[in-house]
């Protein structure tokens, strides 16, 4: 019996952990950047997943969004809570509804030694039609304990995707996304 309990003790001690990057915060850069667009009434649609994903951190354990989000659902969220904050989102009456595909995501938290990278790459399409593709790579120090990068790499998925809306709201082209084609 006390040999069980020390095999449950180690498997216990040695389990995997998930690693949470934090909730979305909103960027101030994006939200100054959303009201000088000036147009409103806009909706977040469904996001879909990339085609390939993994999401274990060096053996570690996996990194998973918090709240049982995906990590799609993860940019969708962030995107409609920037445009509320902005005063720009409607969901009763949209004049456009944007939805999104995450082409590409990965990240490493091992690139050279101690650091670690995210790439996000996102396209938005609008219901007018239009479509913008935006990407971001995003370097930060990890560490070299698995535990202490895995931990650094969930962290890092916040700046990136603020990073990711805001070359999607400061780009020339998304304005052409909120207006309506006649």
């Amino acid at each position: 019996m006390k040999q069980i309990a020390i095999a449950l003790s180690i498997l216990t001690l040695s389990a995997c952990s998930t690693f949470t990057p934090q909730r979305y915060n909103i960027s101030a850069d994006n939200n100054v950047a959303l009201k000088a667009i000036g147009i409103g009434a806009i909706s977040v649609g469904t996001f879909a997943g990339p085609a390939v994903f993994d999401k274990a951190c060096r053996g570690a354990g996996p990194i998973a969004p918090p709240d049982n989000m995906s990590f799609e659902g993860y940019i969708q969220k962030a995107l409609a809570d920037e445009l509320k904050v902005a005063g720009m989102f409607d969901d009763k009456t949209p004049r456009t509804t944007l939805t999104g595909t995450l082409e590409k995501l990965s990240f490493s938290s091992s690139r050279g030694l101690t650091g670690g990278e995210w790439d996000i790459s996102l396209r938005i399409n609008s219901s007018n039609g239009k479509s913008i593709f935006v990407s971001e790579h995003y370097e930060f120090e990890s560490g070299f304990i698995a535990d202490t990068a895995c931990k650094q790499t969930a962290e890092a998925y916040l700046p990136a995707v603020q990073n990711v809306i805001g070359k999607l709201v400061k780009s020339p082209e998304f304005s052409s996304l909120l207006i309506q084609s006649n």
